[in-house]
């Protein structure tokens, strides 16, 4: 299933401004609800459908990350992919996610159906606990966030994770959803 408008539109929860209605946006609304709420996270430092950008033979490309919660700084920390599908299935793509992601590789990586959950060690790729209620509160994401090492990816290991991302969304160019399930390619908008 594609990321597809329902017609309406709702207030987001993060920045109380009106937004459109999607298929998706009902369980984004919640995650991110649940993080502020259950978990602890600070609403400021949470952002909503933050494109990844990253290049196949020269050409941007990218998706949408779902939520991306940050530091004071700005430093990513914790990166969560919404799937709607087999939780399983999910875990390497968001795994290259969240090495490809600037500032990454990001600490924690959550794939999540707002159900099932997969709390993933994006250095080794490592699922390290399953369920919703095993993310990390935000005391815990700042503790994992100071022992995780930032160490850039080199240039072929980026061209790898670049292209296992691209297996994963390639099936999105000319479907269905367009802008709402991926960034377009350059020259593609």
């Amino acid at each position: 299933m594609h990321e597809v408008s329902l017609g309406g539109m709702l207030t987001d929860y993060l920045t109380g401004q009106t937004i459109e209605e999607t298929t998706y946006e009902e369980f984004r609304q919640a995650l991110a609800k649940f993080l502020v709420e259950e978990k602890g996270y600070p609403k400021r430092g949470l952002k909503a459908k933050v494109p990844l950008i990253f290049k196949i033979d020269g050409v941007d490309t990218g998706r949408h990350i779902d939520l991306v919660a940050c530091d004071d700084a700005g430093v990513p920390m914790v990166l969560v992919i919404f799937c709607a599908g087999e939780v399983g299935s999910f875990e390497r793509e968001t795994v290259s996610c969240a090495r490809l992601f600037p500032g990454g590789p990001v600490p924690v990586a959550v794939a999540t159906d707002s159900i099932g959950a997969s709390i993933l060690n994006p250095v080794t790729g490592d699922c390290v606990a399953t369920g919703v209620r095993s993310i990390p509160t935000w005391e815990q994401a700042l503790a994992l966030n100071a022992k995780t090492p930032r160490t850039p990816l080199t240039d072929e290991r980026r061209r790898k994770e670049e292209r296992i991302l691209h297996a994963y969304n390639g099936f999105l160019y000319g479907g269905c959803c367009s802008e709402s399930c991926r960034v377009p390619p350059k020259g593609d908008e």
